[in-house]
């Protein structure tokens, strides 16, 4: 298991311009090293302790407890520009904002004060999810069990979990003996728990998403949250989760044309045809760099709005505000999909066969775009869109839109 370090110095950040100007400065940092982690598997290691460092982590504390508390717009660029450098270290922090979230909505005051502390030390939130095997993706058998006076066990396995290798703190998604959802905050050296690194997805390598076993963790009741309140009223849980993944799928599409620019300025040749001098110069590769401008454009204009959608429904939170966020989120993220897989495999195209070559690992993008964006299908997420267009039918309150 990855040893975990407390930072020794972690910035607090203060304010919305604060938060971006360190993301622009860690994202060009990333940037530089992004395809070598990805051909050698090297986990990001250093780099998330530089974010940890850099008090990222920490922009959505509430500002009563010494936090940020940043714009939804902020948080969105944050992961549009880290994404952009690295999808696999956007991914690994999504889950981190997301139980950020519910510590916010459900957790009591003592446990805000706990948490929130621990988050402004540079403190990194996994996640225990998802589960393999069961009959969909909200199926879940891990269950949590009273074992005494303030005392709970948990027993289950979780797959995909995205951050657990890298975390301080594990939020563990399990049922108690009534059904209901409840979130266990775990601490990543708990006696029975165990972290597997058996990732091997074709895309996102670095994020080690593998696996995470519960063999009688014991959990006090002070680290257990009550989740399944988040979704008896109106909630913005799933419209900002979401978010943050059509962020990172907007930044893929945004890091990929640049790349592809790069590469065509400097290393493509015309096609004879086409009379020009440089590749550059190519007025059908011209035209297919309009084209990608535009998508990318598109996703980056439509991630901009539902985060300003998100933040007008934060601000006077009710069932037609809560609704006008999800739909807004939700097209966002069927444009910023389309966008990432187009842009990703027109990288090629406009590169030519040199683009293809193993040791450029350009096909990164391609891979890292078609693995992210299995993240929650964007065809489900066109019907709700359709239904709220046509009959004003509000989405459902699941926490995936």
């Amino acid at each position: 298991m990855t040893t975990i370090p407390a930072s020794a110095s972690v910035r607090v950040i203060r304010g919305d311009a604060e938060a971006l100007a360190v993301a622009a400065q860690l994202a060009e940092e990333f940037a530089a090293g992004a395809a070598d982690r990805d051909a050698h598997r090297r986990l990001p290691e250093a780099e998330l302790a530089e974010l940890s460092a850099s008090g990222l982590l920490g922009v959505t504390v509430p500002a009563a407890h010494g936090g940020a508390d940043v714009a939804t717009t902020t948080l969105a660029e944050v992961f549009r520009l880290l994404a952009a450098a690295d999808p696999n270290l956007a991914q690994i922090p999504q889950s981190h904002f997301a139980y950020v979230n519910v510590l916010r909505a459900q957790g009591t005051p003592e446990q805000q004060r706990f948490f929130f502390a621990e988050l402004l030390a540079g403190k990194r939130l996994g996640n225990a999810q998802s589960e393999a095997g069961t009959k969909h993706v909200q199926d879940y058998r891990t269950r949590l069990t009273p074992a005494g006076p303030g005392e709970f066990t948990l027993n289950g396995v979780k797959h995909y979990s995205t951050g657990a290798l890298f975390a301080h703190w594990i939020p563990v998604l399990a049922k108690d003996p009534e059904d209901r959802l409840q979130v266990a905050y775990v601490p990543s050296d708990a006696p029975g728990l165990s972290i597997v690194d058996d990732w091997n997805g074709m895309g996102q390598r670095t994020t080690a998403s593998g696996t995470v076993r519960l063999d009688e963790v014991r959990v006090p009741a002070g680290h257990v949250v009550p989740h399944h309140r988040t979704f008896t009223g109106p909630q913005l849980h799933g419209a900002v989760a979401q978010l943050l993944h059509a962020a990172i799928d907007t930044g893929i599409a945004g890091g990929a044309l640049a790349e592809a620019a790069e590469f065509v300025r400097t290393r493509s040749r015309p096609w004879f045809e086409s009379g020009a001098e440089r590749a550059d110069q190519d007025p059908l590769t011209i035209q297919r760099f309009g084209e990608l401008t535009v998508a990318v454009r598109g996703a980056e204009a439509l991630l901009a709005t539902a985060a300003a959608e998100v933040d007008r429904a934060r601000a006077h939170l009710a069932d037609t505000t809560a609704a006008a966020a999800s739909v807004a989120v939700a097209v966002a993220k069927v444009a910023a999909d389309r966008a990432a897989i187009e842009v990703t495999n027109a990288l090629f195209e406009v590169g030519g066969t040199r683009s293809a070559l193993e040791e450029l690992n350009l096909h990164r993008h391609w891979r890292n775009a078609r693995t992210h964006t299995l993240h929650d299908p964007v065809r489900w997420k066109l019907q709700h869109i359709g239904r709220h267009t046509l009959t004003g039918e509000h989405p459902p309150r699941h926490g995936l839109i």
